[in-house]
């Protein structure tokens, strides 16, 4: 009984990171939506830049994920960067950086 149940409680934090994966279809739809219309209000709609600076994938490669994951959750102090992390989880955040720096900007 005890190893039973020292093994599920070791196993309990692999069924989160297994299942907190990309976003279903329908909420990347939302993401794609929002990269084009909230981020490019100010990085520009082809996302060459504007107020804010380039999200080409030439420009972000510069970047580690986590750096961008940060920027896009945390915001800039002091700049018109907003922070996201209240709208957008960790992983739906990974998976736009992912998206960004592949220069795919459509949900699939």
């Amino acid at each position: 009984m005890v190893k039973a149940l020292l093994t599920a409680i070791l196993l309990f934090p692999l069924t989160f990171a297994a299942a907190a994966a990309e976003p279903d279809a329908a909420r990347k739809a939302e993401l794609i939506h929002r990269l084009k219309h909230d981020c490019g209000s100010c990085h520009g709609m082809t996302l060459k830049g504007g107020l804010g600076p380039s999200l080409l994938p030439a420009k972000l490669k510069e970047h580690s994920n986590e750096f961008l994951i940060d920027i896009i959750r945390d915001g800039v102090t002091g700049t018109p960067m907003p922070p996201w992390g209240v709208e957008l989880s960790q992983d739906e955040t990974a998976w736009l950086v992912k998206k960004l720096k592949a220069g795919d900007t459509y949900a699939k």
